[in-house]
């Protein structure tokens, strides 16, 4: 049996998440929404993303987090726009806090915006923020049945980012069983194995933005 309260809160996020998605769709700008557990590597690989692809695209961030500007400050440090939401205890960012963050970017001069949302592999994922795509980041240093228990994630998302892969012989992790699970719930579903310390693999992930872009710039 649905609970109406909570049906009516994700049907009136759903609604502004549709007012964000044609607001991007008409500045031309790829919208992507970060979603891991803490500590997966959100802020590292956008600290890369940022640093490596400035020449090529306009990119900001919007933060989420519980409390702390930490990670706004190391997003700042790369010259990007970053505006940080804190939750003050909410599991995840919402449609609502995504357009009110916005009013402190000028849309005109965005190609890529980027949403890191709060640390959280369940409440993050059931609201829509608008994004046209959501990002799934598992480290290794985390269970390789991670896409096995947390199921909605893998499902819903469009990438993969295997995290921290210089550590597999530190670590018991399995990466064919992690991909064979998420893959098995979304077929269409891009991985890639990156280490945001050392870049390997970063190459691959970078090309599948500017695939999106691309593709977002051409609707």
């Amino acid at each position: 049996m649905e609970i109406p309260v909570i049906r009516s809160i994700l049907e009136a996020n759903s609604n502004i998440a549709g007012e964000l998605r044609t607001l991007f769709t008409r500045h031309d700008i790829l919208a992507l929404n970060l979603i891991s557990s803490p500590g997966a590597g959100k802020t590292s690989l956008l600290e890369r993303t940022l640093r490596e692809l400035q020449a090529e695209f306009r990119m900001a961030v919007i933060e989420g987090d519980l409390q702390t500007d930490n990670d706004a400050r190391r997003v700042a440090a790369t010259g990007a726009k970053a505006v940080q939401i804190n939750t003050e205890g909410g599991c995840h960012l919402d449609a609502a806090m995504v357009r009110a963050s916005l009013e402190h970017f000028n849309l005109a001069e965005l190609d890529i915006l980027f949403i890191e949302n709060v640390g959280n592999l369940v409440c993050p994922v059931e609201f829509d923020c608008g994004e046209d795509d959501k990002i799934a980041l598992l480290s290794v240093a985390e269970g390789d049945d991670k896409p096995e228990k947390y199921p909605l994630l893998f499902t819903l998302a469009s990438a993969l980012v295997l995290n921290k892969v210089d550590l597999l012989p530190y670590v018991d992790f399995d990466l064919t069983r992690a991909t064979r699970f998420a893959t098995r719930l979304n077929h269409s579903l891009a991985v890639f194995e990156v280490s945001c310390r050392t870049g390997q693999g970063l190459n691959a992930w970078y090309d599948w933005l500017r695939t999106r872009r691309a593709a977002k710039k051409s609707t």
